[in-house]
């Protein structure tokens, strides 16, 4: 998988980053990391853990049984590491650019105060 990663796919790799969970525990994750803004539905979540596995980027860590339903639980795996920590690099830079540009567009667009001499009129 390449970068750039869409957000959703960002967040969820984020939430692993810390350890394993399950996928409620996921949603949870994700939700909280984005402020809200990010709201996975289970079947997009694990549609997204299928495609992650597939990809190499996230292991299954293992299964249970809890109250008659199966959890299983997700790891990030080393190339999911190595592929949030690209991804987090490409958007340190971005953020980088973009700050750097908006503060000389502040600078210059400062109003300039004209200095009267004498002091008070």
């Amino acid at each position: 998988m390449d970068t750039p990663l869409r957000e959703p796919t960002f967040l969820i790799l984020t939430a692993l980053a810390t350890g394993p969970m399950h996928g409620y525990g996921l949603i949870g994750e994700v939700a909280a990391l984005s402020g809200n803004r990010v709201s996975l539905r289970p079947g997009t979540l694990y549609g997204a853990l299928d495609r992650l596995v597939d990809a190499g980027l996230v292991e299954v860590d293992g299964e249970e049984v809890v109250d008659g339903r199966l959890r299983r639980y997700y790891r990030l795996s080393p190339g999911g590491e190595a592929t949030l920590s690209a991804e987090t690099e490409r958007l340190r830079r971005n953020v980088e650019a973009a700050t750097s540009r908006l503060s000389a567009r502040t600078r210059a667009a400062r109003p300039i105060t004209p200095r009267t001499a004498g002091g008070l009129a």
